[in-house]
């Protein structure tokens, strides 16, 4: 059975930079409030008419330049994303136009996992590959949030949270049994779902949105962040225990963690808790915010351009996010 291996990767992310500073001229907040809470001083937000798609396309360009490949290479595209750049069809078939891939045939999936997107699209990339059913995949997750938050004092505990942006892994299968995701390891709890959540607009309400919608701001995301943080603290960390342990391994083999970039305080007790060292937990919060679904992927290209993974290394991701959805992977670099 094949193993799957990383082959390259790749981001991109907007040219505009809004500081917390500028978000101070918007809202009632400040440049130290926002970084005390949430461990962000800047953030990428795209200009009118940028898509989810283009910019997902020149992340995957990245990657498959970096693995040596072409857009022909790619026999299937997984694609995670919150914020699709249209209610139907998913982002991952304009991704397939981006590219030049129209006409092949290539199945594109989009994956509807939030935060843990990625990892989902992880999940399913890996079992494709092991089973011998594609050989060249590439897993992207992309999020333009910036235009669906509330830029006001109303909304201002979610609207510093978040940025825009995308990254990329091409995925290949090999036969070397010391390289590879060893496992992936992905969950759900429904019960939770309302905490972090965005209600209009749904196709449960007739029409899908409203005036009186708009008016209550149902369509801007909501959350009850003392439940996430709690919740996020305690999920993570059991979800890299659950891969350590099927893997007979301990915290002490992790060469680096990537958690989703949620929160820095959130990233900084997933450490604690794990008892990692800080040089061997990967983070960049302060300068792209929380990109959701992107953030991994934005996170492991960084790394790899930085040469903090070499062959071998044992790499660890992990997050948490809406749904309640939470997972993690092992990779064996």
């Amino acid at each position: 059975m094949p193993r799957t291996v990383f082959l390259g990767t790749g981001f991109d992310v907007p040219e505009r930079v809004v500081t917390n500073e500028e978000l101070t001229r918007r809202m009632d907040t400040s440049d130290e409030w926002i970084r005390e809470r949430t461990g962000i001083r800047e953030r990428r937000w795209v200009e009118e008419g940028e898509t989810s798609a283009a910019m997902a396309a020149r992340a995957s360009r990245r990657a498959l330049e970096a693995a040596g490949l072409e857009p022909s290479d790619v026999d299937a595209i997984v694609l995670a994303t919150l914020s699709p750049d249209h209610f139907f069809p998913g982002t991952g078939v304009f991704l397939q136009r981006e590219l030049g891939l129209s006409g092949t045939g290539i199945p594109a999936l989009d994956v509807r996992a939030q935060c843990s997107g990625f990892l989902y699209g992880l999940s399913v990339a890996d079992a494709w590959i092991r089973s011998g059913r594609y050989a060249t995949i590439l897993l992207v997750g992309v999020e333009i949030q910036s235009t669906g938050i509330d830029v006001s004092t109303r909304g201002r505990d979610m609207a510093v949270l978040f940025g825009d942006g995308a990254g990329a892994a091409v995925l290949g299968a090999s036969d070397d049994p010391d390289r590879g995701v060893l496992s992936t390891h992905i969950h759900a709890e429904g019960e939770h779902a309302e905490l972090l959540w965005c209600d209009a607009a749904a196709s449960y309400r007739h029409p899908r949105i409203s005036a009186e919608d708009l008016e209550q701001g149902r369509h801007y995301p909501s959350m009850v962040g003392r439940e996430v943080f709690k919740h996020a603290v305690q999920r993570m960390p059991e979800a890299v225990h659950e891969a350590l342990e099927e893997n007979g391994l301990a915290v002490e083999d992790i060469d680096l963690l990537i958690p989703h970039q949620a929160n820095a305080r959130i990233s900084e007790m997933v450490r604690r808790r794990l008892g990692l060292d800080e040089t061997r937990v990967y983070n960049n919060i302060d300068r792209y915010g929380n990109t959701t679904a992107a953030t991994i992927p934005i996170a492991l290209a960084e790394a790899v351009q930085q040469g903090l993974l070499s062959q071998g290394d044992l790499l660890c991701l992990t997050a948490f996010g809406s749904g309640f959805t939470w997972g993690s992977a092992l990779v064996r670099w």
